[in-house]
């Protein structure tokens, strides 16, 4: 294996500016160009065009960092990682534009969300489109033979479908009245931690490890998708989200872990948050989010969620197959701090 290579200064979080790299920026260039190549598919069209438009809004690209930093922590050559991350960038891009159209949400990076420009069918459309590429983009692997395409394009598929099956399960706990601390975790260890253990999964692939092996050094990065999920949370009422206000996952009755929390620690509240949940999202006004950010507050609702965020961080920092692989183990850290800067004023 390769010796590690330093992918981030030795800087405490607070320090950590939001879009720092985990890998060197020419890495990072390689991939959006080779999502612009793959997407416009030799000839740019209109479908093309928007989905362009989307990438091109930025975002702190988590997801392709961690692939190109996982593979520079397991030896894998630099032209071999960007293809993978590409192929991870261009499905995390594709669920967050059906993400908006489901959640309704008007402004996604500080920009007006797909939907919003070019109308629910096109962003589905696009969307669509962004779920395909990320087989095509493997096309771009060299010197990799069929086999490990092939169990590449398997853990694709299985990630995708998990990550699918997660914003299903999301989707449903306000509705099916069952609003407990499980059902919310595996909610959101499919939404979002299958696209944080998948990019590892891939690495380990082109490493050359076996299925079993590289499936099991992925999964420990599941966690810190849970992780940089619970911050998310928090951040739509103690940050900022980038989309113009506080309180949108409220707006669109989103049961999020402060809500969980709450109802924890004050079951009385229950009628109240599920009434603020159900509501219209026009009708949630300024006044009823900043009452909710009062009370998650007051009632330790806020403590407890970043208490958990802590102990995550705690439970990988001795997780005995993470810390075999020391590389590996300092990028899961890295990805932390990077992870958590947005709630760094509150940590």
């Amino acid at each position: 294996m390769a010796p590690h290579l330093r992918l981030l200064r030795a800087t405490p979080p607070a320090t950590v500016p939001p879009a720092h790299s985990l890998m060197a920026g020419d890495a990072l260039d390689a991939v959006v160009a080779l999502m612009a190549d793959v997407t416009s598919g030799g000839r740019l069209d209109r479908l093309g065009v928007i989905a362009q438009e989307h990438l091109g809004t930025g975002g702190k690209r988590m997801r392709a960092r961690l692939c190109l930093a996982a593979g520079a922590a397991l030896g894998v050559s630099r032209t071999t990682a960007v293809p993978w991350a590409a192929a991870i960038e261009l499905l995390h891009n594709a669920t967050l534009v059906h993400d908006d159209i489901q959640d309704g949400d008007l402004l996604r990076r500080g920009q007006p969300t797909v939907w919003v420009r070019h109308g629910v069918a096109q962003a589905i459309n696009a969307g669509d489109l962004m779920l395909m590429l990320p087989f095509l983009a493997l096309d771009h692997l060299g010197g990799v033979d069929d086999g490990v395409r092939w169990r590449l394009s398997r853990a694709l598929a299985r990630h995708s479908a998990a990550t699918v099956r997660g914003q299903s399960e999301e989707l449903a706990l306000l509705s099916s009245g069952q609003l407990n601390r499980a059902r919310y975790r595996r909610a959101v260890e499919g939404k979002t931690g299958s696209l944080f253990a998948l990019p590892v999964e891939g690495a380990a692939l082109l490493a050359g490890l076996d299925a079993h092996s590289a499936q099991a050094l992925g999964d420990r990065f599941t966690a810190l998708g849970v992780l940089f999920q619970l911050q998310d949370d928090v951040v739509d009422l103690y940050g900022d989200k980038g989309r113009g206000h506080r309180g949108s996952d409220l707006e669109e009755g989103k049961v999020s872990a402060l809500v969980l929390a709450h109802l924890d620690r004050r079951p009385e509240d229950r009628e109240w948050l599920l009434a603020l949940l159900a509501a219209p999202r026009d009708v949630t006004g300024v006044d009823a989010v900043e009452d909710a950010i009062r009370r998650f507050r007051e009632s330790g609702a806020l403590a407890d969620v970043l208490e958990e965020i802590r102990g995550i961080g705690e439970a990988l920092s001795t997780d005995p197959l993470l810390q075999s692989v020391p590389a590996l183990a300092e990028v899961a850290e890295e990805v932390r701090l990077l992870a958590l800067h947005p709630i760094r004023h509150l940590l």
